[in-house]
């Protein structure tokens, strides 16, 4: 077991005992920080001690151990990333030129494109050659800074591909050193046979996907795309109660260009977080109040298809906590870099560096069923936790948004 000691580190973030699982309203702002620090650990990432650099009495019998010396860098929880599709067999850069000369996500979508596209890409790849390419995706994921990455289906929209995206996420989950979780979103969009019959497709899911889901142990969660022109709030509701029949904790896309009573409909059925919220009302925010429900936004796709950022803000003024994460995909986000995301949400949403990263670890975290063990570093944690390089400040990673700062991470060996 290999051992790890960092010391002058010039800034040990969200450390501590007794760290909340969720974070809102003005202690969003708070960051906890360790200057001058060091930090033990064993195993590749598990913390055994940590402290000021003037408190360190030495290290006694550790063998295998990798000194660091971390001068002018900051070491923090690797960020948590509870929301990508990360697995799809192409990218979609022929829909952004599409989008440059005036097609809206929409348009693209109603003629063939969008979720359709990818699905039949995907289509034509064997098990292996998707575990391949979206494998490489995950090890770039790594290195970027998340320690934890949620991943859905949806590319499949047929009964054999989803299975198969499902079972390669299980592939990932078992040869990746970081926390996996995989959601069911077969119900992200109708395919093109079922267009005039909701009812079939959905049928399909229910009685055909959902049973062998159950049997392989293929999901944690379930989830639905809750939009106009997709599927209805009634739909979502019939979807997410027979995934909850087995197991599968909802998540949902909803509130991505409209609002439709969505996002109190999920909170109603146990939703552990309502991802997008690009449109947020009030009786949204009024639905979410005194709910464990993590509203997650996804500034990335905000900024890819040039629809409004999500109203963070009035979240914090109404002390709700709320999370970040990527959306990485082929079509609405091609950007998995969180550090990019975190630059994102301060100059668009007008939050704070410490409100930011909170949202992308402790409250991704809870967002993704890791509350506690993962997005900050406390000891006999083992989130993944990450070094960056030399840098002037905390402050300095989203200010210098297009500069790659993160110099490794640490992940359980």
């Amino acid at each position: 077991m290999k051992n790890i000691f960092i010391k002058n580190i010039k800034g040990l973030v969200q450390v501590g005992e007794g760290l909340p699982l969720r974070i809102g309203g003005a202690k969003a702002n708070e960051l906890p920080v360790i200057e001058d620090a060091f930090l033990a650990l064993e195993g590749g990432c598990k913390v055994v001690a940590y402290g000021g650099m003037k408190d360190w009495d030495g290290i006694d019998d550790w063998r295998d151990l990798e000194v660091i010396d971390a001068e002018g860098c900051y070491v923090m929880p690797a960020f948590c990333d509870s929301h990508t599709h990360t697995v799809f067999a192409k990218s979609r850069e022929g829909e952004f030129v599409d989008r440059i000369k005036g097609l809206s996500y929409e348009d693209i979508a109603l003629k063939g494109g969008g979720i359709l596209n990818s699905a039949k890409a995907l289509a034509s790849l064997t098990e292996n050659e998707l575990f391949n390419v979206s494998y490489e995706r995950v090890e770039k994921i790594i290195q970027s800074g998340t320690g934890a990455l949620e991943i859905k289906s949806g590319y499949g929209l047929s009964v054999e591909a989803e299975l198969k995206i499902l079972r390669v996420i299980k592939r990932i989950k078992e040869k990746s050193p970081i926390s996996i979780k995989a959601t069911f979103l077969g119900a992200h969009a109708f395919p093109a046979k079922y267009k005039e019959d909701h009812n079939g497709y959905i049928d399909e899911i229910i009685n055909t996907m959902i049973p062998v889901i159950a049997e392989e142990k293929l999901a944690d969660y379930i989830d639905v795309f809750c939009e106009r022109n997709y599927f209805s709030v009634d739909e979502m509701e019939r979807i997410l109660i027979a995934g909850k029949a087995i197991g599968l904790k909802p998540k949902v896309h909803v509130n991505q260009f409209s609002k439709m009573g969505g996002v109190a409909a999920a909170i109603a059925c146990e939703a552990i977080s309502v991802d997008h919220l690009e449109e947020l009302g009030e009786a949204d925010i009024q639905a979410l109040k005194n709910t464990t429900c993590m509203p997650t936004f996804l500034p990335g796709c905000s900024h890819f298809l040039g629809i409004p950022f999500g109203n963070a803000r009035r979240l914090i003024e109404e002390n709700i906590p709320f999370s970040l994460a990527s959306d990485y995909n082929p079509g609405s986000t091609p950007c998995y870099n969180l550090s990019q995301i975190w630059s994102l949400a301060c100059i668009k949403m007008k939050l704070t560096p410490e409100e930011a990263f909170n949202a992308l670890t402790i409250n991704a975290a809870f967002a993704m069923g890791l509350g506690g063990s993962h997005g900050k570093i406390s000891l006999g944690s083992e989130s993944p936790i990450v070094l960056t390089k030399k840098i002037p400040s905390f402050e300095y990673i989203p200010y210098s948004f297009g500069e790659n700062l993160i110099q490794r991470i640490f992940t359980k060996e």
